[in-house]
């Protein structure tokens, strides 16, 4: 499958002020990157590296006044997520050493305080791939997508609290579950083909049966035509945009739109408003 994908950001500082962006996707064995735009009003000098997690970090400073970035990338993606529900649990002997950190309990997924309530969420079902989709159902079934219920500084076990949030929110929630159990997870930021309303994306995936699987528990069933930004722990890993002035960047506007090549034209103006809180 081949998709365009495009964010478009317009942002304020009040001086000069440092930012990390992750807006670029790297190839790899599920996505390859096509073509790519990266444009910058006004245009300042970037120097990019790869972090601990493999992604592309964009390294520039914003002057003082309003900056526009706009990223068009087209990708080859996958079709279908990979779906394996007789996978098994890997044993912590077995896991890769770069996959044993992902264990680990963290700012937004405080997963040694969360066992009772994953197994109260499992029951029965067996350990490896089934419990991670037992879990990924559930959040589905029993709590609701909302705007405007999390904040930045909202946890997994505040969404619980709160029964709602939006995908970064119940990937979180995932994450810790999983973790719990002795299951690596990850989250995972990108573009999802189709989401409505149209935004930049968060899953999780979950390590078993010997490799990475994706979970998103804000569909009702697998879905393809994803494309991978950033991986990390959880949101604090992968932000966008992080900046690092005196006085924080001003978001003005953001807009994303990924479209499937040689598809039909949308009935509808293809670009969405994005709403902070997602």
């Amino acid at each position: 499958m081949k998709l365009k994908a495009a964010c478009s950001i317009s942002i304020t500082a009040v001086s000069d002020c440092p930012m990390i962006a992750m807006l670029r996707p790297r190839s790899g064995l599920t996505q390859w990157v096509v073509s790519e735009r990266y444009d910058l009003q006004p245009w300042v000098p970037v120097d990019e590296y790869v972090d601990n997690y493999g992604n592309l970090c964009q390294r520039l400073i914003v002057p003082q006044g309003q900056m526009h970035i706009r990223v068009e990338v087209t990708m080859e993606v996958e079709d279908h997520i990979a779906v394996a529900h007789d996978a098994p649990h890997t044993p912590i002997t077995d896991l890769p050493a770069e996959v044993l950190h992902y264990l680990l309990q963290s700012r937004y997924c405080p997963s040694d305080k969360m066992l009772q309530k994953a197994l109260a969420v499992v029951g029965t079902t067996p350990p490896g791939y089934a419990q991670v989709e037992t879990i990924r159902a559930w959040i589905h079934q029993n709590l609701q997508y909302r705007y405007g219920v999390s904040s930045a500084t909202t946890d997994a076990l505040d969404t619980l609290d709160h029964g709602a949030g939006v995908c970064r929110d119940f990937a979180h929630v995932g994450i810790a579950l999983c973790r719990s159990l002795q299951i690596p997870a990850r989250m995972v930021v990108g573009y999802l083909h189709g989401l409505k309303p149209m935004d930049l994306h968060a899953w999780f995936e979950a390590f078993v049966g010997g490799r990475w699987y994706a979970f998103d528990a804000t569909q009702d069933e697998p879905r393809g035509g994803r494309i991978v930004l950033a991986y990390g722990h959880d949101a604090a890993d992968v932000a966008f945009i992080s900046d690092y002035g005196l006085q924080p960047l001003q978001m003005d506007d953001m807009r994303v739109e990924v479209t499937a090549v040689d598809a039909a034209p949308p009935e509808s103006e293809p670009f969405e408003k994005h709403d902070k809180a997602h």
